[in-house]
């Protein structure tokens, strides 16, 4: 799947730990219902035979719904389910190394947080950038904030699409208006929310909002 840079509205990206006995699956439906238009699963703490079984789960509904559907770090996983592609953070595997086992046809993005990071993200083939974290963030305690005006400098740089990412919820989101970006990457924002689909729903319209 090539990237079409208008999925990237609303990245969803799962977190079980909220889900309060709900599967990813289901969780993952009720988001594209509301307006998702692109999943990313990230499990961090699962064994890999969890994180398979969790990964065949998600990509019958991405499947149904024609949802961009990747995979956070883990590339073999990505390869095995046949997943769209693969997120990966600058510490993790090097994006030619996970271009060699994806394949050319399929998507990479990669995590930056300063202009040089995209621009050598960009230069090794990476399909789009994540920025963040704009807001501070309970989902990467480690996360150091992006400014606003280093976002719209990475947007002004590169040619891939942009999309932000940390801490962004319905109250803060149209912060983001003006700085170039193609989407917004939420986490919390939805799956931690009671009702998924709604707050999907109001999200798309504050991304809508903020890129058009």
């Amino acid at each position: 799947m090539k990237l079409d840079s208008k999925s990237l509205m609303l990245y969803a990206i799962t977190e079980r730990a909220w889900l309060k006995g709900k599967t990813v699956a289901k969780a993952v439906e009720e988001a594209i219902l509301g307006g998702a238009t692109f999943i990313q699963l990230r499990e961090k703490n699962l064994s890999y035979e969890e994180f398979l079984k969790t990964a065949i789960e998600v990509k019958v509904i991405t499947d149904k719904y024609n949802i961009p559907f990747i995979i956070n770090d883990n590339v073999d996983i990505a390869v095995k389910v046949g997943a769209d592609g693969v997120h990966i953070g600058q510490s993790d595997e090097e994006i030619k190394t996970a271009r060699e086992k994806l394949g050319a046809d399929k998507i990479i993005g990669l995590s930056a947080g300063t202009v040089e990071e995209a621009v050598q993200a960009e230069q090794n083939g990476a399909d789009y950038i994540g920025v963040g974290a704009v807001f501070n963030t309970s989902t990467k305690l480690d996360a150091i904030t992006v400014s606003f005006e280093t976002l719209r400098e990475i947007c002004n740089t590169i040619k891939i699409p942009v999309i932000a990412i940390g801490g962004i919820s319905k109250n803060n989101a149209l912060q983001l208006a003006g700085t170039g970006i193609e989407g917004i990457s939420v986490v919390s924002a939805i799956f931690a929310q009671s009702d998924i689909k709604t707050a999907a729903t109001e999200l798309l319209e504050l991304a809508k909002q903020i890129i058009e």
